[in-house]
Order: structure tokens, then C-alpha cells, then sequence
């Protein structure tokens, strides 16, 4: 005889209520359906591709490839083109510092990249200077013109801060383009390389520009993954909700707009390298819309992505020279169709925690 007042016998829970407790994904479908295959398995691929990804050894691979080009092919056409892949490259990892990490809409970039090569050139052959020393030079003058620009209008916020940016970067440019003592619209001829050190001068000039765009991208990614970099993120997110947890918000897009134009600035300086000639009309705005195309098309915030991204955008016009004149017209249409299927970007960044799994085989919580 059962009393209702007796407490009844404690039922095993069910797997919904366990998978509750463990905070892990239940799957609820109509009884006799397969349940969760296919989102499971892309799950699954998605994970494993963004760990193979975020590999060290992957990148250290990527790195000793690019050293060893001039082994496997030295020709100077594969050399000047690896070059000018390698200049993108350095300018999206910085533009992502500024747009990905931080969340400001930047139109003037090209500006900064103007500022180092102009620098740089000015320096070395008006006054002789080696092409290496000027670089201490062109960081400080990429600084002083972060603080010019960005003190005054970094408290502006999305479009008007791009419209700003946007002025900044054509100011640079008429600048050049008026002054006597910049060469005026002939710009500057003439410009020395780092030296062959016994070496072809373009393979010297490859291995030198190698090396410094390897070590920005490392410097870039150990930038997000630290406390600045979760500070940057924040203000993407929510600049007033970061701001309310005690960031001080406009020292930190400061912090994030000096560190671009850092990198813009030495850019500038492999470009003249590269060159050896600059005018005002190789810093036109499309130089900075490029450059914010690489970033979105790979995924802003992501540093694998802004690097795929930097590559897509300089090499692939190149590897589309047999369409002739249309090949812009593939080329845009390629990105339109990448942009429309994958929005988010080539590689995005993950910035969600990592689910935590559950604990069924270790008997349950703790």
C-alpha cells in the first residue's frame, strides 16, 4: 500500500536533465530521426581545420617556405612578386591591428605607408643615410603622426571617424604631391636598397623583407592574444560596456591606431626599398580600400585570415593574367561570390570560449 506521504524512489535522471547538469549540447528531435550527424560532423571538421590552424608547427612550416623560395625558385619575376606579397601582407596584419582587433573604421591607411616611404627616402638620398637606419626615424614619424591624427579624432566613432581617416590619407598625399622638397608629382628616384651582403640584390631584398614581415605577424598575434589585445576586443564589442568595466577606452584605440601606423610606417620602408622610386600617385586611396579588403576578406581579427586574405588580394590578379583585360572583372567577381557565401571572412577569428565538455565519464559533476 502506497502513502503519498512516503517520498518516492529517486528515478535515474534522463539524458536531457544530465546533459543539462554538464552544460553540454542536447539534441531534442522527433523519436526515430538521426539527430545531429551532419551538424555534428561539420562541428567537428570546423574544429579540427581551426586547431590545424592555430598550430605552431603550421605557422614554423608556413615561415621556412617562405624563407626557402629563392631555393626553390629564384627567378626575378617569382622574387618581385613574393615581394610585393610580402609588403601586403605586413600592411593588412597592421590595418587588422587597428580595424580587427579594435574595431575603428580606418580609410586613410595608405597615409602612414606614405609617411615611411617618403621618410625613409628623403633620408636616404637627400642626406645619404643607409636604408636601415632610417627606420628608427620613420617609427618615430609614424608616431608623431598617429598622435597628430588620431588625438584629436579618435573620440569620433564608426563613419565619422572613416571620414576623417579618409581626409588624413589625402592630405598625405596633395602634401607630397605640392611640396618642392618631396619631388613634387615626380616624387623620388634613386632609392638604395639594405645592400646585397654578397647576394643577388633582389634575393638580399626578399629574405630581408621576409624576416621582418615573419616577426610583425608573430608580434601582431602575441598583441591579440594578450591584455591589450582583450582590451581591443572589448571596445569592438561594446566600447561603452567596456568603458563601464573600468577600460579606459580612448587610451587603448590610441594604443591600437600608434601600433598601425607603426607598421604602415615600416611598410613604407620596404616599398622604397623595393621600388626604388616613389610619387603621390602610388599612395592613392585605393591602396587603403585594398588593404581593407584583405582584412574583411580573411577575417577581421584573425591573423591566419588577414595573412590568407593579403595574399588572395595581391596574388590572385597576377595569377589571373592570362584572362588579360578581364581579368579584374574575374577578379572582383571572385570576391564578390567569396563575400556573399562567406561573409564572416576566409579564416574568422574565434572568439568564443571553448565548450566545455561533459563529465558523464568521470561520474558526474564534482
Amino acid at each position: 500500500m502506497n502513502d503519498e506521504s512516503t517520498p518516492r524512489t529517486m528515478e535515474a535522471p534522463s539524458a536531457y536533465v544530465r546533459a543539462v547538469e554538464e552544460r553540454a549540447p542536447a539534441n531534442v528531435a522527433p523519436a526515430g530521426s538521426k539527430v545531429g550527424t551532419f551538424t555534428d560532423r561539420r562541428a567537428a571538421l570546423a574544429e579540427t581545420a581551426s586547431g590545424l590552424l592555430a598550430s605552431r608547427w603550421l605557422a614554423l612550416g608556413l615561415a621556412a617556405v617562405t624563407l626557402a623560395l629563392p631555393y626553390l625558385n629564384s627567378s626575378t619575376y617569382v622574387i618581385q612578386i613574393a615581394i610585393d606579397a610580402l609588403i601586403f601582407i605586413m600592411l593588412a596584419v597592421g590595418l587588422n591591428i587597428v580595424v580587427g582587433y579594435c574595431g575603428l573604421l580606418d580609410l586613410g591607411y595608405a597615409a602612414f605607408f606614405a609617411i615611411g616611404a617618403y621618410v625613409s627616402g628623403l633620408l636616404s638620398t637627400r642626406y645619404g643615410w643607409p636604408l636601415l637606419a632610417t627606420i628608427p626615424v620613420v617609427v618615430a614619424a609614424a608616431v608623431i603622426g598617429g598622435l597628430v591624427i588620431g588625438g584629436p579624432t579618435l573620440r569620433l566613432r564608426s563613419d565619422y571617424l572613416a571620414i576623417v581617416t579618409l581626409g588624413f590619407g589625402e592630405i598625405i598625399r596633395i602634401t607630397a604631391n605640392n611640396l618642392d622638397f618631396t619631388g613634387g608629382p615626380n616624387g623620388l628616384y634613386g632609392i638604395p636598397d639594405f645592400g646585397a651582403f654578397g647576394l643577388r640584390a633582389d634575393v638580399a631584398l626578399y629574405w630581408i623583407t621576409a624576416v621582418i614581415v615573419i616577426v610583425a605577424v608573430l608580434f601582431s598575434s602575441r598583441l591579440g592574444r594578450g591584455r591589450i589585445g582583450r582590451a581591443w576586443r572589448f571596445v569592438r564589442e561594446d566600447e561603452d560596456a567596456a568603458e563601464a568595466m573600468g577600460i579606459h577606452t580612448y587610451k587603448v584605440k590610441f594604443a591600437a591606431y600608434i601600433a598601425g601606423a607603426i607598421f604602415g610606417g615600416i611598410a613604407g620602408v620596404l616599398f622604397a626599398a623595393h621600388q626604388t622610386a616613389i610619387s603621390p600617385p602610388s599612395f592613392n586611396f585605393l591602396w587603403s580600400a585594398l588593404i581593407l579588403m584583405a582584412v574583411v576578406l580573411g577575417g577581421m581579427g584573425s591573423v591566419p585570415g588577414v595573412v590568407v586574405g593579403a595574399l588572395v588580394i595581391s596574388l590572385l590578379p597576377e595569377l589571373l593574367r592570362g584572362a588579360e583585360n578581364w581579368r579584374y572583372l574575374v577578379f572582383g567577381l571572385l570576391l564578390i561570390v567569396v563575400m556573399i557565401f562567406r561573409p564572416q571572412g576566409l579564416l574568422p577569428s574565434r572568439t568564443g570560449e571553448p565548450r566545455r565538455r561533459g563529465r558523464q565519464s568521470q561520474g558526474g559533476r564534482p
